[in-house]
């Protein structure tokens, strides 16, 4: 936020500050009309009245007129240093106060009051311009000193000396504006530093000073140094290590009681399936019985079949009521081998089923050892 600042009512120091610089052109412009006895040229009043017109320029840069514009608008810088305040606020402890520095804000507020490379320069700048102006009024004060006798020649030499003496005015009022600017400059700067003393008297207890806020450092390092030191001892304390002893005992015992009991699971498991295995070779060795049992049947009746054609051969001549009696005997055996057939073929479908349901069980029994092998 810039600054807005009062020019008006700070007139009075605008011409103090010039009061003296403003008469000596008075007085040399007086020497010009001749209304002093004061010998001043014109090119003198001229190079004068140059370095008083810069000196005007230079005034509204000097301290002491720059504390006056400082002051005018002492409610516009309370409300902006309020504002600022209120921002950089902390609290400590239930306690708000503002972390602003107040000295670089009102460094920051006083450096746009004014222009500080102007008024750095100044005081060199007019004895400068007061040793330009002593030239350039020798050079145009200089005579020609070409004439041939002698008291021509001494008239060029007064004229020359005349000039050189009007001369030095120039020099003389740089001088002067040089130790004007450089009082008033240092007398504005000890009110400047005495109206923001006043000012940071004002907002003291507003704003943590440097002290408070080491104290506060301190505290808080204090505080975490506690913490940690306290979350050590209780890390490392002996309670907590045996209780984590224990609580490693008591996983261990459990993993070896889970174990345990795994592994007599997996014993009940083998017997149970070797007794399956046991019944299915049972079962297998009868199946291997019946099928000798076919065997000597289909033999039988393969011989049988031979003897009934052989006996057909010898009883073709008999009588039709033999044949008849014949046809009911083979009818006969042929439904009783037919049945023994259809027993036979159950028999197999039933061998077949145990097999496979022994396959099963062998398979189950391989997937739960590698299940529970992985599980470990």
């Amino acid at each position: 936020m810039q600054p807005t600042y009062g020019n008006t009512k700070c007139l009075a120091n605008y011409i103090v500050i010039s009061a003296i610089p403003f008469l000596f052109f008075i007085f040399i412009l007086l020497g010009y009309f001749q209304i002093i006895p004061l010998k001043a040229p014109f090119h003198s009043v001229a190079i004068i009245f140059f370095i008083f017109f810069i000196f005007l320029l230079f005034i509204k840069h000097n301290a002491n007129y720059s504390i006056c514009k400082i002051r005018s608008s002492y409610d516009e810088l309370k409300e902006h240093l309020d504002t600022k305040l209120k921002t950089n606020s902390l609290t400590i402890e239930s306690r708000t106060k503002s972390i602003l520095d107040v000295d670089n804000f009102l460094n920051h507020y006083y450096r746009d009051a004014r222009n500080d490379n102007f008024a750095s320069v100044a005081s060199s700048v007019f004895p400068m311009l007061g040793i330009l102006g002593t030239f350039i009024a020798i050079a145009f004060s200089m005579p020609n000193f070409s004439v041939t006798d002698t008291q021509s020649l001494d008239h060029e030499i007064s004229m020359l000396l005349s000039g050189v003496g009007s001369a030095f005015y120039a020099s003389i009022y740089g001088i002067l504006l040089s130790l004007i600017w450089t009082y008033f400059e240092k007398r504005g700067l000890s009110k400047v530093n005495a109206y923001f003393s006043s000012i940071k008297n004002n907002f003291i207890y507003s704003v943590w000073s440097k002290e408070e806020l080491l104290i506060y450092k301190y505290t808080q390092y204090d505080l975490k140094e506690n913490k940690f030191l306290a979350g050590l001892r209780e890390t490392f304390s002996l309670d907590f290590i045996q209780t984590l002893n224990t609580q490693h005992i008591v996983s261990y015992e459990k993993i070896m009681n889970e174990t345990n009991s795994s592994f007599s699971q997996v014993s009940t498991n083998l017997s149970r399936v070797s007794n399956e295995l046991s019944d299915t070779l049972s079962k297998m060795n009868i199946g291997n019985t019946a099928m000798s049992a076919q065997n000597h049947i289909d033999r039988a009746l393969i011989e049988f079949t031979e003897a009934t054609k052989s006996f057909e051969k010898t009883t073709k001549q008999h009588s039709a009521q033999m044949n008849n009696s014949l046809n009911r005997t083979f009818d006969k055996i042929d439904s009783e081998i037919g049945q023994i057939v259809i027993k036979l073929a159950d028999f197999a479908t039933h061998v077949s089923l145990e097999s496979q349901e022994v396959q099963e069980s062998i398979s189950k029994y391989h997937e739960m050892v590698a299940k529970q092998v992985k599980d470990r």
